[in-house]
């Protein structure tokens, strides 16, 4: 069950709560440890520290962009090559940023979990 903290987030965006609710059961079956931070702009799943986050940010252009939509953040030490990212920088040296958007539950696929395990695995290793 999604906490009222987090449900609050997605006043306004209720119709991608779905997609957070299967975004956030594999996120947090990675490791029982994983907690999410609630903030003002987005919603922050910890290990250690940060290793994704969710937010409306808008990442691709009004006429790209999918009516109900999330962003999902993601750091890792390489650039992702691949058309579902749809920004990525590279803050410092060996750290790249992603965001990607989901906009059905389907895109909660292996691929994607894949790449959130990695930047899990990534923020664990810091010290």
């Amino acid at each position: 069950m999604i906490p009222a903290s987090e449900r609050a987030f997605f006043i306004g965006h209720e119709s991608a709560l779905p997609i957070y609710e299967r975004l956030r059961e594999a996120v947090c079956a990675l490791d029982e440890g994983i907690e999410v931070r609630v903030g003002r702009s987005q919603l922050s799943f910890y290990g250690r520290h940060m290793f994704a986050a969710v937010s409306f940010l808008k990442a691709r252009k009004a006429a790209d962009r999918p009516p109900v939509y999330l962003t999902l953040t993601v750091g890792l030490p390489f650039r992702l090559d691949t058309p579902r990212v749809d920004v990525a920088t590279e803050p410092y040296p060996g750290r790249w940023t992603h965001h990607l958007t989901l906009s059905l539950e389907a895109d909660v696929d292996e691929e994607l979990m894949a790449w959130v395990a990695e930047a899990y695995d990534f923020s664990e290793a810091k010290r």
